[in-house]
């Protein structure tokens, strides 16, 4: 069976009750409560989306995020009530798309929800590339030397707009409001995100050609030269 989200949480009366909430509001969900239920639930079903608690029991979010990594690319989203920056950072450099604090009302919860679905399934169309890089607007499918490349949905979807708007510089704010639909996605977000990025597009990631940083302002994709 496929659902729009897939909720893990051991806090089973919050994950059943925020399930059952977005079920109401035409997003399918199913909760699970720890990772062995998600591994085995993942066997059986598809989700457009996970909403992953760090604390589960016997495991944690982290090690069921690394995991999930190693078979799947769909968007996973953190939310918890650790608000350190280590545990932010982390659950970016592992595979999460975004970290979601508690407490966070449910219908703020459901918006980020549909937020995450609704880019991941809007079509665009047409493609660029510049012989070795190729973006398809249309799929969001990245191709780097005739290779297929890996990216997590926000690391697309920030590509993506990057190529679109190339030679222009994009402010970070444009980049909050534009790709992740959140004014208070913070700093530490994007820069782990373009790091990420330049980590697998870049010819030397440490000297980059094509996501170039204007300091104090955002960022800017020029093409290649030659």
């Amino acid at each position: 069976m496929h659902y729009n989200c897939l909720i893990v949480d051991d806090e089973r009366p919050l994950a059943e009750s925020t399930a059952e909430y977005f079920n109401l509001f035409q997003v399918s969900a199913a909760a699970v409560f720890d990772a062995a239920a998600c591994l085995s639930f993942l066997e059986k079903n598809t989700a457009d989306l996970i909403l992953l608690d760090i604390n589960l029991q016997e495991s944690s979010g982290f090690d069921l995020c690394r995991r999930l990594r190693q078979k799947t690319d769909i968007p996973i989203l953190f939310i918890s009530a650790r608000q350190s920056d280590d545990d932010i950072l982390l659950a970016l450099n592992i595979g999460g798309d975004d970290y979601i604090q508690k407490p966070c009302s449910l219908s703020i919860l459901l918006a980020k929800v549909r937020a995450v679905l609704k880019r991941c399934a809007q079509p665009d169309g047409d493609n660029w590339s510049d012989g070795r890089l190729t973006v398809d607007f249309g799929t969001g499918r990245v191709m780097l030397d005739g290779e297929m490349l890996r990216l997590k949905a926000m690391e697309q979807r920030l590509l993506c707009y990057l190529v679109k708007n190339r030679g222009r510089v994009v402010p970070k704010e444009e980049l909050f409001s534009e790709v992740w639909k959140d004014s208070v996605t913070g700093d530490g977000t994007l820069n782990v995100h373009i790091r990420h990025l330049r980590e697998k597009i870049e010819v030397d990631p440490n000297e980059p050609q094509l996501i170039r940083t204007v300091w104090g302002v955002g960022y800017i994709f020029e093409e290649a030269k030659g």
